[in-house]
């Protein structure tokens, strides 16, 4: 009901029915891929709940997390992949239980054209995603890193809603592009200042969000 609800705020009544009739509802469990490098996309997904992580990875093989989606958000890079019919430069995981409504690539154009609602809701898209990765650019250029641990968990914290993120030292290490000695390093020192408490697996966060 809440998401119906939502949806109507975004979206035209016609554009609404369009999408209950070419688009497919899909789930994916936590850790799922989602969309991966150099796959061609077929949809684009349209995040109903859940949250989904975007990765990007250099020549080397080495990935950077790029920025979250979560609910009635869409990864615009899908949607450019999807419209020139080129393969994903990107990898997109779910953080947790996904569901979304697949929308097939035929349709992205045709609505653009037909729907101001749709052609509103992916400018807004493209804008708020390319100001994502320009704060990303500015945090690995002018933060230090135990500044950018502060704000991946701050991030985390937002997303769940909770002050206890459920995350391994390996994953945080490899989502800020360093290594596990470091992060586990860093988080101890956090825990000695009275900033978070460490458990297997698990930190809490000991600072609002």
């Amino acid at each position: 009901m809440e998401a119906a609800k939502r949806l109507q705020d975004i979206f035209e009544p016609a554009l609404l029915e369009e999408m209950q009739l070419y688009g497919e509802v899909k789930y994916f469990k936590e850790g799922e891929i989602i969309m991966d490098y150099g796959k061609y996309i077929r949809m684009m997904p349209l995040i109903i709940t859940g949250t989904i992580k975007v990765y990007r990875m250099d020549e080397t093989g080495k990935e950077i997390l790029l920025y979250y989606l979560s609910s009635y958000e869409s990864c615009s890079m899908a949607y450019s992949c999807c419209v020139e019919a080129r393969k994903s430069e990107v990898k997109a995981i779910a953080e947790d239980d996904v569901e979304l409504l697949a929308i097939p690539h035929h349709k992205l154009d045709e609505w653009l054209c037909k729907y101001p609602g749709w052609k509103n809701y992916i400018m807004r898209g493209f804008n708020e995603r390319f100001l994502e990765l320009l704060r990303s650019i500015e945090t690995i250029a002018f933060k230090k890193l135990d500044e950018r641990l502060i704000a991946y968990l701050r991030e985390k914290q937002r997303l769940s809603g909770s002050s206890v993120i459920k995350v391994s030292h390996g994953t945080i290490a490899d989502e800020l592009a360093t290594s596990r000695v470091v992060i586990s390093r860093l988080l101890k020192q956090l825990e000695n200042d009275g900033q978070i408490l460490l458990y297997r697996n698990e930190i809490k966060l000991m600072f609002k969000g």
